[in-house]
């Protein structure tokens, strides 16, 4: 039953959203001159016409694509019984984000008609591979958000690199990219509004089965519900549902998150009020967010995508229900504590490795003939331009690899890193301010705006986690809903298409090409700074994944510690993000793979994860100047290429 408290609480919402709505109509046309249906162009005026084609197509496609979100958020939660499902956590989204892009850049004539259909086919695809990681755990909460969040990742690093990549589509990749609600007419209304009330009809169809479902697997079971089919059909309506709003709108982020939330804090319990509630509550608050982005851009002259303002909510929406998703099993403990000793051979082998990898990034080329060996006066006319990209590559991916494995001590998580952890989100906010406060700042200034948002980061996540004593992948789960946050901050910049905007565009994809001899040395000495500091507090790097009570007894000074270790990992991050930018994964591979090859005990852990990022760094800078010839892919994103499926690899392969 429908409490009347919720009833109110809709009523008022109602009544903000129409208020906003009705602020944003007035400024751009009085009352007295709306004109009247039924809608003829030819006796309007220009203003007219653009209030009844855009302005009121506009409010109407807010509230019809956030309720078919608020919809699909309520059925994914409750198919698995989980509060931080919906179409942006479990990779949905970005899944048909990555199909529509790839469409409009290689394959544009398959959108005339049936980009629905081509969103539909990149969602079920992502979704299918959330799906098949969780069934190995049996859709454990923690599991399915982690690797949707993840797939969701990958998708989103393949679409920014090939949104690089093509200048001529930039800008109209990035508005879409943000969910832009601006209408032309009143198609897109029609299409969503059918759309809704299919799902809807299909929702009552699977009202009982998804009833049952909440009693338990073995009692729906034995109650008559077909548990495979029942799962299909509520995952293919909640898939086809975002698939459509993304392929209308774009990406509007966290309203299939927020929508069942909000109506889960009005006391609504049972659920079919909560799939009632829910549409209404995300067309509500989708509308209420369009309405703000309105009387902004009204007053001062900034135009925002409304799916960037609603991604704001994603980070801190999460860090709020994480604490009330179900844990079904303790967690794993951490590998870290192991303290075999990998022979010295690995390591002169590991070694022996770089020698032909840096032969290979000064004299391998590629041209239109294929690829050729440069020597000769054209290997002294490119030396001087390699060299410093080389080092500065390399410094960079050993600073994320020592950064990496500092995390995965400090937190006694085996997949946390800077990029995982959120910390490199946090640098990009920090470059951004930077940026802000001075158009024309320098590069110590934007050193020390991304260590300040790093550092930030960190000290938030370790905040949040300490009074909860959260495991491993909660804590995971934290650090990806900050980097949510933080990417919303950035995508609502670069939206507004200044200068400032496409710094920080070139940052996000990373690049190693404007480094200078300079910036190569800075980072090289720094990379040994950050690599001896660890060397010397190897002891605590052992104690620390022990846990406090061990630490404490041991007499480390455990506050001291962590944020020593902080402070360290905080600033070798922001070096290397300045150059590779905020996503490259090579500060949780690196760690790994050195675990892999036996470097268990803390400092030859640290150094062989030094080695190894840096190889790994040179390697995807040689990649992203020489696959796409002539054009170069962006730095951090190649490497990301490689991380993202690495690290869901990780998940699926965990008992």
């Amino acid at each position: 039953m429908i409490r009347p408290a919720a009833l109110l609480t809709a009523l008022l919402a109602f009544i903000a959203s129409a208020g906003l709505f009705l602020l944003a109509a007035l400024n751009h046309l009085p009352l007295a001159d709306w004109p009247r249906l039924p809608f003829d162009a030819s006796q309007m005026t220009t203003q007219q016409i653009i209030f009844a084609y855009a302005v009121l197509p506009r409010a109407a496609v807010a509230i019809l694509a956030g309720a078919a979100l608020g919809l699909a958020g309520a059925l994914l939660q409750r198919l698995l019984r989980n509060p931080i499902a919906d179409p942006s956590t479990l990779g949905v989204s970005s899944g048909a984000q990555l199909a529509i892009v790839t469409a409009t850049l290689f394959f544009p004539e398959v959108l005339d008609g049936y980009r629905a259909f081509v969103a539909l086919a990149g969602a079920g695809a992502a979704t299918a591979i959330v799906f098949l990681l969780g069934w190995r755990r049996a859709f454990e909460p923690i599991t399915m958000a982690v690797s949707g969040l993840l797939v969701g990742i990958t998708c989103s690093a393949l679409s920014a690199a090939m949104t690089l990549s093509q200048g001529e589509y930039l800008m109209s990749l990035v508005t879409w990219n943000g969910g832009s609600l601006s209408q032309q007419d009143w198609s897109t209304t029609i299409s969503l509004g059918l759309e809704l009330l299919l799902g809807l009809a299909v929702t009552l169809l699977l009202l009982r089965p998804l009833t049952l479902l909440g009693l338990g697997d073995s009692s729906a079971r034995s109650l008559g519900v077909a548990l495979a089919g029942t799962r299909i059909a509520v995952a293919s309506l909640a898939v086809t549902l975002s698939a459509g709003v993304a392929a209308a709108v774009g990406l509007i982020s966290f309203i299939g998150l927020a929508a069942p939330a909000l109506v889960r804090l009005l006391g609504v319990r049972t659920t079919r009020s909560i799939l009632v509630l829910s549409p209404v509550a995300g067309g509500l608050l989708l509308w209420f967010c369009d309405g703000i982005v309105q009387l902004v851009a009204s007053s001062a002259g900034e135009t925002f995508p409304t799916g960037s303002v609603t991604a704001l909510i994603g980070g801190p929406l999460l860090l709020w229900l994480l604490p009330q998703v179900r844990a079904v099993e303790p967690p794993h403990p951490p590998d870290s504590v192991i303290v075999s000793r990998a022979p010295l051979s690995r390591l002169v082998l590991i070694l022996c490795l770089l020698p032909p990898l840096i032969l290979a990034a000064l004299f391998l080329a590629r041209l239109p003939d294929g690829w050729i060996l440069v020597s000769g006066n054209l290997f002294w006319e490119l030396f001087p331009a390699r060299w410093p990209r080389l080092v500065a590559s390399a410094a960079a991916g050993g600073l994320l690899a020592t950064a990496g494995a500092m995390l995965q001590r400090l937190t006694g998580n085996p997949m946390a890193s800077p990029e995982v952890l959120g910390v490199t989100g946090g640098a990009g906010v920090g470059y951004a301010i930077a940026l802000s406060l001075s158009a024309g700042a320098n590069t110590p200034a934007l050193f020390l705006g991304a260590g300040g948002g790093a550092i930030l980061v960190l000290v938030v996540v370790a905040l949040f986690a300490a009074p909860r004593h959260l495991p491993p992948e909660r804590l995971l789960l934290a650090g990806i809903s900050i980097s949510a946050f933080s990417s919303a901050i950035l995508s609502a910049l670069l939206t507004v298409g200044d200068q400032r905007a496409w710094q920080i565009l070139a940052w996000l994809g990373g690049s190693a090409a404007a480094a200078t001899p300079a910036t190569a040395a800075f980072l090289a000495a720094l990379t040994v700074v950050v690599l001896a500091i660890g060397l010397l507090f190897a002891r605590w790097l052992t104690i620390l994944p022990l846990g406090p009570p061990t630490a404490l007894a041991l007499g480390l000074p455990l506050v001291g510690a962590r944020m020593m270790m902080v402070l360290t990992a905080g600033l070798a991050t922001a070096a290397a993000s300045l150059l590779v930018g905020p996503l490259s994964f090579v500060g949780l591979m690196a760690p790994h793979i050195a675990h892999r090859a036996g470097f268990e005990k803390a400092g030859s852990q640290l150094l062989a994860s030094t080695i190894i990022g840096a190889m790994l760094m040179v390697i995807a800078d040689l990649g992203a100047r020489t696959v796409t010839f002539p054009y170069e892919l962006p730095l951090g994103l190649f490497a990301a290429f490689a991380g993202a499926p690495y690290l869901v690899w990780m998940i699926g392969r965990r008992p």
